[in-house]
């Protein structure tokens, strides 16, 4: 797959992703806000039912309190309201009264037409007594209704120019009041713990049911006037403060949680497709290098073995024993740098596939590096460069497999001689100290280096540091792998850095001591 493909893939992708998101916390949020609106709605309307109760209550407590008290009314009410009540009084009355009067009129009907004329004039005084009866009785209900509404009148007047005196805690009682909203907040749904609190038109707390726990925003706390006729400078409100108010509000977008985590797992899964695509892009580029690399470097001696079979079957060559033995050298050292090629890639394979034997058995690395040190000396010096060594770990003792210690410090001041600057001696210098209770080895040298960004990556199979089209050097970039994977395997750890003024590089190697 083409890169270009690869990444718009990904910014398709990426676009889906961000736009679900989004859309999820916008769906979110509206619930959110929604939820906060309805149950800011809820107290309110839950806070001015109590208060509509204590009006109610503090109305009642006054009207028990008159004792037969006279009052004179002085603006009377709607006379069409009045009206109609009589007219229904009216009503009652003449159908009660007529009643009566049907039944005496049936005990009349046997008699003559002569009776029934003497009749009439009974019939129309009759008539003239409901109607008196009638009048006298709405006059009465009339002046019934003044007198009780002037009562009614007086009292809220008195009421509402004297009962704002009165302290809040007198005219209601405070410790019963938080009784009152929780049943009604019941009532209405909301069966959550809340903090009560009663002020005056200052702001001066004059009750409060329990402390705060932090101190809540202006946002958080609701507030109902407790009684709205009082005048404005003499009211009192009730506020309440709802410590939970965030967590019942969660609760109304927690069926929302598992969407967001799956949605989270997705991204995450698709990050890790995006990385594992990219790095394997990356390790197909390098398998590729690798190969032609390794086709070049068995091309060689196989080719050195082919042609020197071939000299081999001249019969001018055979006579010659000088000649022959010379055929058969080369023959030999092609042989064995062609198995030490496969083998290199057979070892590596084996360390990829399963974790290698280790035959371990307690080494000095002091005497490990001053003998590879004095080994590699003759070819260092034949590349006109010198080494030392610096031994200053006093605890210097290690289990590990000598073998595969000894080809890792190999490969490290191989590396050195390969890579070593054109035209300026080689200085080499191998270090050994110790860091608690383990060993650091330092390999250093003043090569070409290698630069920040690659650092970290030379540790990687196949990878070899970017030359442009210079290959002065042949290999596949498996023997520093393979150098991580021998000090890993022996729970120790390597890393590289560039030397002093960026000439050269470092390798530190770090290892566990045994400690008895």
């Amino acid at each position: 797959m083409k890169k270009s493909m690869i990444w718009m893939l990904i910014g398709v992708m990426a676009f889906a992703f961000i736009g679900l998101l989004y859309l999820q916390v916008q769906y979110i949020a509206i619930i959110f806000k929604t939820s906060n609106e309805q149950f800011e709605s809820t107290v309110r309307r839950s806070l001015e039912r109590v208060s509509h109760e204590l009006e109610q209550e503090e109305a009642r407590v006054t009207l028990e309190n008159l004792n037969g008290v006279e009052f004179m009314y002085k603006n009377p009410p709607d006379q069409q309201n009045i009206n109609q009540m009589m007219q229904n009084i009216e009503i009652q009355m003449t159908k009660r009264d007529s009643n009566r009067i049907i039944k005496g009129i049936s005990k009349i009907k046997s008699s003559s037409f002569q009776q029934q004329y003497i009749q009439k004039p009974q019939e129309k005084n009759a008539k003239s007594t409901i109607i008196e009866t009638s009048e006298k009785l709405q006059t009465d209900i009339r002046e019934r209704y003044y007198r009780q509404k002037a009562i009614f009148d007086d009292v809220a007047f008195r009421h509402i120019h004297s009962a704002y005196l009165i302290p809040i805690e007198k005219r209601v009682d405070l410790k019963a009041l938080q009784n009152v909203i929780k049943t009604e907040f019941v009532n209405n749904g909301l069966n959550l713990p809340f903090i009560l609190m009663v002020v005056n038109n200052s702001e001066q707390v004059v009750y409060q049911s329990e402390a705060f726990t932090r101190t809540p925003k202006s946002s958080e706390i609701i507030t109902q006037v407790i009684f709205p006729v009082d005048p404005p400078s003499k009211q009192n409100y009730i506020k309440v403060y709802f410590p939970t108010k965030g967590d019942y509000l969660s609760e109304s977008v927690s069926f929302l949680v598992p969407s967001i985590i799956f949605s989270i797992i997705l991204l995450i899964t698709f990050t890790i497709t995006i990385f594992t695509i990219f790095r394997q892009k990356k390790l197909s580029k390098m398998k590729n290098d690798f190969i032609n690399n390794m086709t070049h470097e068995l091309k060689t001696p196989v080719s050195t073995i082919s042609i020197a079979a071939q000299m081999m079957k001249d019969s001018d060559i055979s006579k010659s024993p000088e000649v022959f033995k010379h055929i058969s050298t080369i023959i030999n050292d092609e042989t064995k740098r062609l198995g030490f090629l496969v083998e290199k890639v057979l070892q590596m394979s084996l360390f990829e596939n399963r974790k290698a034997t280790l035959k371990l058995r307690e080494l000095d690395v002091n005497d490990l590096i001053a003998g590879i040190a004095n080994t590699f000396k003759i070819k260092v010096e034949k590349s006109g460069g010198t080494i030392n060594i610096d031994l200053q770990a006093e605890k210097s003792t290690i289990l590990a497999d000598e073998m595969h210690i000894t080809n890792m410090l190999f490969n490290l001041m191989d590396n050195a001689v390969k890579y070593r600057r054109e035209g300026v001696p080689l200085l080499l210098m191998a270090r050994t100290r110790n860091e608690g209770e383990k060993v650091i080895i330092l390999i250093e040298d003043n090569g070409i280096g290698v630069k920040k960004e690659n650092l970290k990556k030379i540790f990687d199979r196949f990878y070899r540091v970017p030359t442009g089209n210079i290959h002065n050097v042949k290999g596949f970039g498996l023997g520093l792998a393979y150098v991580r994977k021998v000090a890993e395997d022996h729970k120790g750890s390597i890393r590289a850095e560039n030397g002093l003024g960026n000439i050269g590089t470092t390798f530190i190697i770090t290892l566990p001591t045994i400690k008895n």
